[in-house]
């Protein structure tokens, strides 16, 4: 019995319906008016709709499922290694940087634009990081593994990658004076967001969706930035407001004419969750093993997944600007 209510009550959390199954049951409605009772009724909808894309996936006969088999394996396995630690972090940052920030911002519709602005600024910091060394690449390329793009990517996470983001994106809000309650609150919204922008293409074809392709940052985007296209490697890194890529001269808009190539370029086995999960820690590590003297072995660490001691590079900068070249011809 009391695995079958272990399973029940993950079930229940992975759907979001816990806050809300609790409201309802107290009958207690106006509580849906609260920041609590909203945030209730959100969680569920990207459950909802992971669910519904793998069933139009069957209909489509897309259904995607090594995909699908992979990441919820990934979801199990971070559940039971990494469940606390992001938590424990960002309560540690915010305890120990907070008396630092030079002023605090209020909770105002002009201070949360503020504040996501500065929480893009920190994401984009941490995912630009993520994909320029190799290390950090080693625990964000389990999100890129995927050769195949739809909603269960949202929890294909190696387990401390969550940890290393939100230490980078909490320490630059705490320190710009967001304040912890107005870091909730977009937190809140940016997680969200940050999974409806993975639904595939058996939910939403045309993942551009109209003139807010030219506002903010949609799915479309979101598949440009896990396209392993020579165009399209290592752009598109903010979440909601593409204001840091544009800035920073890393956005790029989805090619009519070239069709998305998902995953990574490594040759690997995206149906075995070993490769999928540690394939680039062993990678890593060969390389460190093989390469001679002690500097090109802490080069092979931090500087760019691609870079090698021979002098062959085959950065993804590297890639691309050979590709824009080439089209220019």
């Amino acid at each position: 019995m009391e695995i079958l209510e272990t399973l029940y009550n993950e079930i229940i959390g992975f759907l979001g319906i816990s806050q809300a199954w609790e409201i309802l049951s107290t009958g207690n409605y106006s509580a849906f008016k609260t920041y609590e009772g909203i945030t209730a009724l959100i969680y569920p909808i990207i459950p909802l709709l992971l669910i519904l894309e793998l069933i139009l996936g069957f209909i489509y006969k897309k259904p995607q499922t090594k995909v699908y088999k992979v990441n919820f394996l990934i979801y199990l396995f971070n559940r039971i290694v990494g469940r606390f630690i992001a938590i424990a972090m960002v309560t540690y940052i915010i305890g120990w940087l907070e008396p630092y920030a030079p002023f605090k911002a209020g909770i105002t519709w002009y201070w949360i634009i503020y504040g996501y602005i500065v929480w893009e600024f920190g994401h984009f910091i941490y995912h630009y990081l993520g994909h320029k060394v190799r290390l950090f690449w080693c625990l964000h390329s389990t999100h890129h593994a995927p050769e195949d793009m739809n909603l269960s990517v949202t929890h294909a996470h190696f387990f401390l990658e969550a940890p290393y983001a939100d230490v980078i994106r909490t320490t630059v809000c705490i320190l710009l004076g967001i304040q912890p309650e107005l870091l909730f609150v977009i937190m809140f919204i940016d997680g969200t967001y940050g999974a409806f922008i993975h639904v595939g293409e058996n939910l939403i074809k045309d993942g551009r969706l109209g003139f807010l392709n030219k506002l903010i940052l949609t799915p479309s985007h979101h598949r440009v930035h896990h396209a392993r296209n020579p165009l399209y490697m290592d752009t598109n890194f903010c979440n909601l407001l593409n204001i840091w890529d544009k800035v920073f001269g890393t956005y790029q808009d989805e090619q009519y004419d070239i069709d998305i190539q998902y995953g990574i370029t490594r040759e690997m086995d995206s149906g075995n969750f070993i490769d999928v999960y540690f394939g680039e820690i062993i990678a890593l590590v060969k390389d460190i093993f093989h390469a001679p003297g002690l500097k090109n072995k802490f080069l092979y660490i931090f500087m760019p997944p691609g870079w090698s001691h021979t002098g062959a590079h085959q950065t993804a900068k590297i890639v691309r600007n050979n590709y824009i070249e080439a089209t220019k011809k």
